[in-house]
């Protein structure tokens, strides 16, 4: 049966340039259990960012026909603690923005994919009334999220509140609805912080973030959500790898993921992964569905120490972007090319091909050269569509000693990288190698490159 790795929501892949963000290397190492507290230096200035853990501690207790094991009373007392942090998301797109570029990127995805949101009210995907030839309705959707802070911030995934044109949220034990506006949004990263309006200070419970790179193969690991538009689920399972990567948001940058069993439905998209300190450590976001368009039991979340690390921006966005720095190309994977285009051009087997280079970008100041003799031809056998590839240009072979190996190596090996980083290129030029030092920076792409 063939396999599908499905985004929970929806999202898009965009090749351009190669972009930077936070990456996490995860390892093997004894889990802390201890809850975030404002005295660990580790988290520096972003202290006050994070949540702080309840007031009532998780204990170890249980008594005969409720709880009739010790991990049984621990699953039990991390979902009593931590239900009031989680949030169920509604998100409504207008029916006249079906032409908008979100709409249709939501339509383009959802052909592509088993499922995306679990939509509501009897609507197809796509607002026609399910015939494709209907009046167009408004769109709904569900997702999750949960609060990292007293202020009310809630994270949850960039694919469930992007292009909404309303969100609502609910907290459990309230059935009052509370609009909410985006704060900011973080796409390479399928991130996202919103916060509700008039929500009252007493709903607000935040959830200790924890540490994803004390991570061990095997551990409990606790998803809630609202799979399928059933608000507040839980499910339990464990983490099952630290080594899997997949493509990641908007621009389908390939990033680790935490891969866990707990079954994770389109819904949970936003909502916490936990461990059994009741921190958090991920962001459910996609799920290998195995073709039945549901939880085939090997879910993956996104590491909560990205979330960490981007919380400072997106608590600072004011309704923006927070994009990644960028080195301010384009490229083109050669092995993608033929053994015989890239025998003619005299290129090796891996490398990324500079095709063009944004002036005033990192790229520009490090005087890479892009190609100009458009000596190859490549035609989409799906659409038709006929691209040219120049291959006089830089051709970069390795990152920081990394070899580029396929198209996604280049921008994977960069993550991790902050604004004003350097990276090392090995960079081949007429037949000469050379080694190129890249200030990483913010770099706007021509609107025809986006």
């Amino acid at each position: 049966m063939k396999k599908n790795l499905s985004i929970l929501a929806l999202s898009g892949t965009l090749a351009l340039g190669a972009f930077v963000g936070y990456g996490v290397n995860e390892r093997s190492a004894a889990q802390n259990a201890a809850p975030v507290t404002a005295a660990q230096t580790t988290q520096g200035q972003m202290v006050q960012a994070l949540a702080t853990p309840p007031q009532a501690p998780l204990t170890q207790s249980y008594d005969g026909g409720r709880a009739r094991t010790e991990s049984e009373a621990n699953t039990v007392n991390v979902v009593k603690a931590r239900q009031g942090g989680l949030v169920y998301v509604s998100v409504t797109e207008k029916a006249d923005a079906s032409a908008s570029p979100q709409a249709q990127l939501r339509k383009r995805m959802q052909e592509q994919m088993p499922f995306g949101f679990p939509f509501g009210d009897g609507a197809s995907p796509f607002g026609d009334g399910g015939d494709g030839g209907g009046t167009p309705q408004p769109q709904t959707g569900t997702g999750s999220g949960f609060f990292v802070s007293s202020a009310g911030d809630i994270i949850t995934n960039n694919h469930v509140v992007d292009g909404a044109s309303e969100i609502t949220i609910r907290v459990h034990g309230d059935k009052t609805e509370y609009k909410a506006k985006v704060i900011a949004r973080a796409p390479d990263f399928d991130l996202a912080l919103i916060r509700a309006e008039g929500l009252p200070k007493n709903l607000i419970q935040p959830i200790p973030l924890g540490d994803s790179s004390q991570l061990d193969v095997g551990l409990k690991a606790v998803a809630m959500g609202a799979p399928f538009g059933l608000d507040f689920s839980v499910s339990e399972g464990i983490i099952s790898s630290l080594e899997r990567t997949a493509p990641v948001g908007m621009q389908g940058i390939k990033q680790s993921l935490i891969q866990t069993d707990a079954a994770i439905n389109p819904g949970n998209s936003g909502g916490p992964l936990l461990n059994s300190a009741g921190e958090v450590i991920g962001v459910n976001t996609q799920i290998l569905t195995g073709g039945a368009g549901q939880s085939a039991g090997v879910g993956f979340a996104i590491p909560v120490n990205t979330v960490k690390k981007l919380l400072p921006q997106l608590q600072a966005g004011k309704g923006g972007v927070v994009q990644p720095p960028r080195m301010g190309i384009t490229f083109t994977d050669i092995s993608g090319l033929s053994p015989e285009q890239r025998k003619a051009a005299g290129l090796p087997e891996n490398g990324a091909l500079v095709q063009s280079v944004v002036p005033g970008s990192p790229a520009a100041n490090a005087s890479l050269q892009a190609g100009s003799n458009e000596s190859i031809k490549l035609t989409n056998p799906a659409t038709g569509q006929t691209t040219t590839v120049s291959t006089d240009g830089d051709l970069i072979t390795a990152i920081d000693g990394q070899p580029i190996t396929d198209d996604n190596s280049l921008q994977s090996a960069v993550l991790g990288k902050s604004m004003g980083d350097s990276v090392k290129l090995t960079v081949r030029r007429g037949g000469q190698t050379r080694e190129v030092t890249v200030n990483l920076g913010d770099v706007t792409f021509p609107t025809a490159q986006q």
